[in-house]
């Protein structure tokens, strides 16, 4: 058992650098997880996007993540539940069924969909290390996103839902 304390202090090291975030990132605060994301680059692919995106949406009428169920109401501690419950929605029905005829949108629906994946999996970790469980607020407001998202047709529901990731960057940005 030599080496050990060798193997643990470059341990120590790769964890801490893993979870330093890299030029351009910023802290989000999800209840006790924080967690390091390239804002700058998911609103410029989405802001190249939005104007296609939202042209795509048949149904002005109804929103997906906004009012009543606002998620700028959720509150702190079931900010890490309600992450993780939106990234992983994004990840396992909305990027999966957003593709169009056009490269260059579907190049930068890829682009932000990795960027979530990425978010998913360190949430995931983050969830796993402390022990978040999901309030009861959070649970209602994810079912009902839910519901507004399955009252649609899949296709219809996917573009709707990926033009109104402004909200959730919001969000997110107020998550800080």
């Amino acid at each position: 058992m030599r080496g050990s304390p060798l193997l643990l202090c470059l341990f120590s090291m790769s964890c801490w650098v893993n979870l330093m975030p890299t030029a351009g990132d910023k802290i989000f605060h999800f209840g006790t997880c924080r967690v390091s994301m390239s804002m700058t680059e998911i609103r410029a692919g989405f802001t190249a996007i939005k104007a296609n995106i939202q042209s795509r949406d048949p149904i002005r009428t109804l929103s997906i993540l906004s009012h009543p169920h606002s998620l700028h109401k959720v509150k702190s501690s079931d900010r890490c539940c309600i992450a993780h419950q939106l990234f992983t929605f994004y990840v396992d029905k909305v990027f999966k069924h957003c593709r169009t005829e056009d490269s260059f949108v579907n190049r930068k629906i890829s682009s932000i969909a990795n960027s979530f994946l990425s978010m998913r999996r360190k949430l995931v970790q983050c969830r796993e290390q402390n022990n978040c469980v999901c309030g009861e607020e959070s649970t209602e407001k994810f079912k009902q996103i839910l519901a507004n998202y399955e009252g649609l047709n899949v296709t219809s529901a996917a573009m709707k839902s990926l033009g109104e990731l402004d909200i959730l960057l919001d969000w997110m940005e107020k998550s800080r």
